[in-house]
């Protein structure tokens, strides 16, 4: 079966196309596993499958190299949307994409006949414990919550965008131990469903710098629904403003908090090469 690599600002996928060769179900987190892995797969940090869709133009599912399935992911629909566009999949630049999060509304940016970037209309974050969920009682919210795990007393604010992540606001990312305490808060009881995580250094109030510990697949250059609930946690806390550039090891994302409560998120996406593989 024909694979293609592709990444979102180094947060790198295997795309597999499904829409005319079907894939049986139950082998999809061990192909998951297979093909993320770096030194006897492809290397990837999540598996894509391109499906039809009855309610979009699209249908998107995602697995981590772990075999958990995603909810959403929001640098791996970009590359779904310069794969569809670039292939001719779908032909006009406002794109509608399904996902296990809901249906997700895409603008491109194309060149040439390419896709060089994609606007993702991510939706309403989600801030109520139970829908993102957190156990976390009588709050309407979780901001600024007290967190001690591997002997940190840290804070965060829990924000769904689709997927849950828990925002840790620090003086400087750069040092944070991510691979010690990130999969610490992943795998903590409050997070029935785990979580990803998100730690932040705010730079001004219209950048910010993010780390990234994945739920599933562990420090990644960069996340997408993690660089959007980073935004809403910083208007949250009052640390940043609704509009703002997102740094990330991989590259940058601009974020904006719309009045209306949607999340907006601009960024590239990259074809990297095309092969072939047995499934």
């Amino acid at each position: 079966m024909q694979f293609t690599k592709m990444h979102g600002i180094g947060n790198d996928f295997v795309v597999l196309d499904c829409l005319k060769s079907e894939i049986a179900e139950q082998s999809l987190p061990e192909l998951a596993r297979r093909l993320c892995d770096r030194r006897f797969g492809i290397g990837a940090d999540g598996l894509i499958l391109v499906l039809p869709s009855r309610v979009a133009h699209l249908r998107m599912r995602m697995f981590n190299p772990d075999g958990s399935e995603a909810e959403m992911c929001g640098n791996g629909i970009r590359c779904f949307a310069k794969y569809a566009y670039d292939r001719k999949h779908v032909t006009s630049t406002q794109m509608n994409v399904e996902t296990l999060a809901g249906v997700k509304s895409l603008k491109l940016s194309t060149q040439g006949g390419k896709v060089v970037s994609v606007t993702v209309d991510m939706g309403l974050p989600r801030l109520a414990p139970e829908e993102i969920p957190v156990r976390v009682e009588g709050m309407e919210s979780v901001i600024g919550y007290p967190l001690r795990v591997a002997g940190r007393k840290l804070e965060f604010t829990a924000v769904s965008m689709g997927n849950p992540h828990a925002v840790i606001f620090l003086g400087n990312v750069a040092s944070f131990p991510v691979e010690k305490v990130g999969p610490e808060i992943e795998n903590h009881k409050l997070f029935p469903k785990r979580t990803n995580v998100q730690f932040v250094q705010v730079v001004n109030p219209r950048e910010i710098v993010v780390r990234t510990w994945e739920r599933g697949a562990g420090i990644t250059l960069a996340c997408g629904t993690g660089a959007c609930a980073s935004v809403v946690a910083g208007a949250l806390n009052k640390l940043t403003g609704r509009e703002v550039l997102v740094h990330l090891p991989g590259g940058d994302l601009q974020i904006e908090w719309l009045g209306d409560g949607r999340v907006l998120m601009t960024g590239p996406a990259t074809e990297v090469f095309v092969g072939e593989i047995e499934v």
